[in-house]
């Protein structure tokens, strides 16, 4: 990345997509997983075929254990699949080594957990710097960069603060800045309201939903709340490992 190169994308992000732009960032085929315990092998994912367009906001629901975490996760590289292909913006990711893995997540896809999964020991201008030490950008480079997802998020006075110093939504802002940094292809989300309440989680969606429409920031997000899968585009439902129905949210 150099140094001349945003970060965090602008409003013009979202202008209309060209004829290659217009393919599925997300391309899933015969996509299986399962899980060895023992002598004894227990499906997760079965025949999962789904395409996903860019600048999308696609919300996975399910009951507990019909594999919408599994599913994010493969999307994401943080796991692999047992059979079948995932093409992420052009790379099918099932075919990297781990540490080609590595490097396409640092680059392609920014993280946003349930708990935050922010550094204790750093303050909030450093756990959003964190993702950038990986990149060639100069230090002036990257704390431009900084100043600029915070600003974004509501927290240019917060940049000092540690995370026990943060209330919960401002953690999860924190850690929605750090998911920006790098200006990713992909945002994935795995429960991001779960640990807020109410009023805090709107603002949170409502943050995400603002990202989706004014930088064209391709969303996909876990959750078991109906209200907070309203906001998204699109609903995709799974059952016992399968796609039972997807449509408009």
């Amino acid at each position: 990345m150099a140094d001349s190169a945003p970060a965090v994308a602008g409003p013009a992000a979202a202008a209309a997509p060209t004829a290659a732009a217009a393919a599925p960032i997300v391309q899933i085929r015969d996509l299986a997983k399962a899980y060895r315990r023992g002598v004894q092998v227990i499906p997760v994912l079965v025949d999962i075929n789904l395409d996903i367009a860019r600048g999308d906001f696609v919300a996975l629901m399910g009951p507990s254990g019909s594999g919408k975490s599994t599913l994010l996760n493969l999307i994401a590289g943080i796991d692999k699949p047992t059979a079948g292909t995932i093409v992420v913006d052009g790379t099918d990711i099932a075919q990297l080594s781990e540490g080609e893995l590595a490097r396409w997540r640092a680059s392609e896809v920014g993280f946003i957990f349930q708990f935050y999964n922010l550094m204790p020991v750093l303050n909030a201008f450093d756990n959003v710097e964190l993702p950038l030490l990986l990149t060639s950008l100069s230090r002036k480079a990257r704390h431009e960069h900084v100043a600029t997802a915070l600003e974004l998020v509501g927290l240019s006075d917060r940049l000092d603060h540690y995370p026990n110093e943060l209330s919960g939504g401002q953690q999860q802002r924190v850690a929605i800045a750090r998911a920006l940094i790098t200006d990713p292809a992909l945002i994935v989300a795995d429960e991001p309201t779960g640990d807020l309440d109410r009023t805090t989680g709107e603002e949170i969606l409502s943050l995400l939903d603002r990202f989706n429409r004014e930088l064209g920031k391709t969303i996909i997000m876990v959750t078991h709340d109906p209200k907070a899968a309203a906001k998204a585009r699109r609903l995709v439902h799974l059952e016992k490992g399968r796609i039972e129905e997807e449509g408009p949210a």
